[in-house]
C-alpha cells in the first residue's frame, strides 16, 4: 500500500511539473515520470507542442472510430446475429469514402507539418552566431562575432555529485539547477529575445546537438556545418543532450544553455574576452535565484552535499 501511495504521489508530481517552470530563472531538465515536453521555452517548441497535440486528437478520434466498427461488426455480423452471411463482393460507396477520407486527414497533417518544417530549417534574420563542435565526448562553443570573436570555450560535464555542489555553492545557486548527467562547467550564456543562429558540426564522429526545450535538434558531422536556431522567450538554464550515438561516453556529453537579460549578456561577453570562468562567476552574482528553491550548500559543507 505504501508503494503504491508513493507511486502515485510520483505521477502526481510529474504532472505538477510544469508549474515549476512558471518562474524566469527556472531549469529545463527531464523529471521523474515525466510524459510530454519540457515546457516550451520558444516559439518553435510551442508549434511542435501544438502540432503533437493536433495530430494526438486525429489519431485518437481514427482510433475509436476503428475500434467502433470492430466492435459494430462482431455484434452485427456474428453468426448468431446474422446466420445467412451476405454475399456482397464490394461496394463502390464505400471504397471511395475510404480512400478519400485517409487523403484529406494526411493533407490535414502535412499543411502544418511543412509549416512548421520550413520554421524550423528557414533562419530569419539572427542577432548572433554560435559555432558548435561535437567532441568525444563534450562540446566546444565559438561566439563569431566579431564583438566577440575572442569568446571561446570547450562545456565538460560535472561527472561527481561535489563537482555540483561546489559549482552551486561557488555561483550562490540552488544545487537544483545543477542536475545529475546534465550539469557542464562551463555554460552557453545568450541574451534572452534575441535570434541566435547555430553553425554545428563535429570533429570526429557524428553527434547531435538537442535542446528539447528549444525544439532544436541538428546533427553535428564531420566535414559538415549544418545550421539551425532559436530565439529564447524567457530567462533561464535549459539542457539537452548529444542525440547520436557517439561512442562509449556519448551519454556523458550534455548542453547547458542558460538565457539572461540583454545587460547581463553584455556584461558578460565582454568580460569573457579575456576569462570566461571569472565573467560567468560576475554574472552569476546578478541572477536572482528562483523563489523557493533550496540554498547552494556552503563551500564548507561540499563534503556533506557529495554524501
Amino acid at each position: 500500500m505504501t508503494g503504491l501511495v508513493k507511486r502515485l504521489t510520483k505521477i502526481a508530481a510529474a504532472a505538477l511539473a510544469p508549474l515549476a517552470f512558471a518562474g524566469a530563472a527556472s531549469a529545463a531538465q527531464p523529471m521523474p515520470w515525466q510524459l510530454g515536453f519540457q515546457p516550451a521555452a520558444t516559439e518553435v517548441m510551442e508549434d511542435i507542442t501544438w502540432f503533437t497535440d493536433f495530430t494526438l486528437v486525429i489519431v485518437t478520434v481514427i482510433t475509436l472510430f476503428v475500434l467502433g466498427l470492430l466492435v459494430w461488426c462482431i455484434m452485427r455480423f456474428n453468426s448468431k446475429a446474422n446466420p445467412t452471411p451476405s454475399r456482397t463482393s464490394h461496394n463502390t460507396f464505400i471504397e471511395v469514402v475510404w480512400t478519400l477520407v485517409p487523403i484529406l486527414v494526411l493533407v490535414m497533417i502535412s499543411i502544418p507539418s511543412f509549416r512548421l518544417l520550413y520554421k524550423q530549417i528557414e533562419i530569419p534574420e539572427y542577432d548572433m552566431t554560435i559555432k558548435v563542435t561535437g567532441y568525444q565526448w563534450y562540446w566546444g562553443y565559438e561566439y563569431t562575432d566579431e564583438a566577440m570573436s575572442d569568446i571561446s570555450f570547450e562545456s565538460i560535464m560535472l561527472r561527481e555529485e561535489s563537482e555540483r555542489a561546489e559549482r552551486a555553492a561557488a555561483f550562490n545557486r540552488p544545487i537544483e539547477e545543477y542536475p545529475r548527467l546534465l550539469a557542464v562547467d562551463n555554460e552557453v550564456i545568450v541574451p534572452v529575445g534575441k535570434t541566435v543562429r547555430l553553425q554545428i558540426t563535429a570533429a570526429d564522429v557524428m553527434h547531435s546537438f538537442a535542446m528539447p526545450a528549444f525544439g532544436v535538434k541538428m546533427d553535428a558531422i564531420p566535414g559538415r556545418l549544418n545550421e539551425t536556431w532559436f530565439n529564447a522567450k524567457q530567462t533561464g538554464i535549459f539542457y539537452g543532450q548529444c542525440s547520436e550515438l557517439c561512442g562509449k561516453d556519448h551519454a556523458f556529453m550534455p548542453i547547458a544553455i542558460r538565457v539572461v537579460e540583454e545587460e547581463q549578456f553584455q556584461a558578460w561577453a565582454e568580460a569573457a574576452k579575456s576569462d570566461v570562468e571569472e565573467a560567468t562567476r560576475q554574472l552569476m552574482a546578478t541572477i536572482a535565484k528562483p523563489a523557493g528553491t533550496a540554498a547552494a550548500p556552503a563551500a564548507g559543507s561540499l563534503d556533506v552535499a557529495a554524501r
